[in-house]
């Protein structure tokens, strides 16, 4: 990674969201869907995925996710079941409820929260498995209290023959018992408008490749979405009582992801900058996925060394990173200067592993700057609000006229009309029994 001053970077990354021949692709794949139904997902399962199926093969039965156990460690069902628990606990504290107050005129207002009724969760299964997304998704939104929660993944996880164990396993886990093996654009748009074989919903969470990302924007508007994710993202803030490895392998940690994804350390000490530059080159040596992480060091990654700690926070708030470290002497310190960020990482032992896997909050987390004006997913991702007015007889007597002023104002005389028949008529009940 190259060691450079404040001046030398370009603080604004821009994401190509889809050249004009994927968004193409993906409009069109997304009508054949609406149009066709199970005979467009089979085709686009096939064509993209290899896998032919029947319309009877697309859902997972209850004997295979049975079945996954058997395929993987008993170490890892107690680590997924460890991990659940944290993330339940911690999106349980979320849990807001209806409310009402009444006043002393006999007006009620309130709030009533509904969860939604179906969501559809997608879990990639690309260049990688991610059982942990299933936690991240699915428990959200049992908490929210949604009934019916439906899993996609695609056919075939990593390239591999079939879906992950892994996932699966999640998935029996989170109490999950209705997954499809279908992935990409077409599982999103079969999720947003229904084929014969799953029904629509009302709400589509997870993160994916680009397909997926173009086809949840375009679906959007006939169902919810969480977000349009962009590649993973990690800014470090740090000091000169850094650890440049535990600096280097937590760059690495977002880098190996994806060949776009971005990892950036902002530290007004050259010192650790150049140390850390040596241990990131000397890790990717030994990394699994050196290939991808060094694309993405290389194209996105960055060692910023600025004046001075206030001159850190400033970049740190103008890139508004999905994941921020804070290794400095006194990270609480600095907290409050923070504005922008999706995950806070406080110390040195809060490695951003730790909160994408088990701490338990939920690591589907704002990307590209975007956490300036969003949050990472929680339960109000899977809930609705509606508004309870009830106005008493002399609630409206005492506010009539001040709505009426209102509506015509607004030239909206039919508004003022339906407030002035019920005064005019009170008036002429009042005046029919000589009050």
């Amino acid at each position: 990674m190259k060691v450079q001053s404040i001046r030398e970077f370009n603080l604004q990354r821009e994401v190509e969201y889809g050249t004009p021949e994927q968004n193409k692709a993906v409009k069109q794949i997304v009508a054949d869907i609406k149009q066709e139904g199970d005979a467009a997902l089979l085709r686009y399962t096939e064509q993209f995925d290899g896998a032919a199926l029947t319309p009877a093969q697309l859902r997972v039965t209850a004997e295979e996710l049975q079945a996954a156990y058997s395929r993987v460690e008993e170490s890892f069902v107690t680590a997924i079941r460890a991990a659940a628990v944290n993330i339940r606990a911690f999106h349980a504290r979320q849990k807001r409820s209806s409310w009402m107050d009444l006043q002393p005129d006999g007006t009620i207002l309130g709030q009533i929260i509904r969860p939604l009724k179906r969501v559809g969760v997608y879990v990639p299964g690309g260049k990688a498995a991610y059982p942990s997304s299933v936690l991240m998704n699915v428990i959200p939104a049992q908490i929210a209290g949604v009934p019916e929660i439906v899993m996609v993944t695609p056919p075939s996880t990593g390239g591999k023959d079939g879906i992950d164990p892994y996932i699966l396993v999640a998935a029996a886990e989170a109490g999950v018992s209705e997954v499809y093996r279908v992935g990409g654009a077409q599982a999103i748009a079969a999720l947003a408008f229904g084929t014969e074989s799953i029904a629509p919903v009302d709400k589509i969470c997870g993160p994916g490749n680009i397909y997926v990302a173009l086809a949840k924007r375009e679906v959007y508007g006939a169902v919810d979405i969480d977000s349009i994710a962009g590649p993973s993202e990690i800014v470090v803030l740090a000091d000169e009582t850094a650890e440049p490895a535990y600096i280097a392998a937590d760059l690495l940690s977002q880098a190996e992801h994806d060949e776009m994804a971005s990892a950036i350390l902002v530290t007004p000490s050259q010192s650790l900058g150049e140390a850390v530059a040596a241990e990131v080159e000397r890790q990717l040596q030994e990394l699994p996925r050196e290939a991808i992480a060094r694309a993405s060091v290389e194209s996105y990654g960055a060692i910023i060394v600025v004046d001075s700690m206030k001159e850190g926070i400033s970049v740190v708030n103008r890139l508004a990173p999905e994941h921020l470290e804070i290794v400095v002497e006194d990270p609480m310190g600095l907290l409050g200067s923070i504005e922008n960020a999706g995950a806070i990482f406080l110390g040195p032992y809060s490695s951003e592993p730790v909160g994408d896997y088990f701490a338990g909050p939920n690591h589907i987390i704002p990307t590209n700057g975007t956490a300036r004006f969003s949050s990472p997913v929680d339960v109000d991702d899977f809930i609705k609000k509606s508004s309870l007015i009830y106005y008493s007889k002399e609630a409206l007597l005492r506010d009539g006229a001040t709505i009426i002023e209102l509506a015509r104002r607004e030239g909206l005389e039919g508004h003022a009309r339906a407030i002035e028949i019920r005064l005019e008529n009170e008036a002429k009940g009042g005046e029919e029994h000589g009050e």
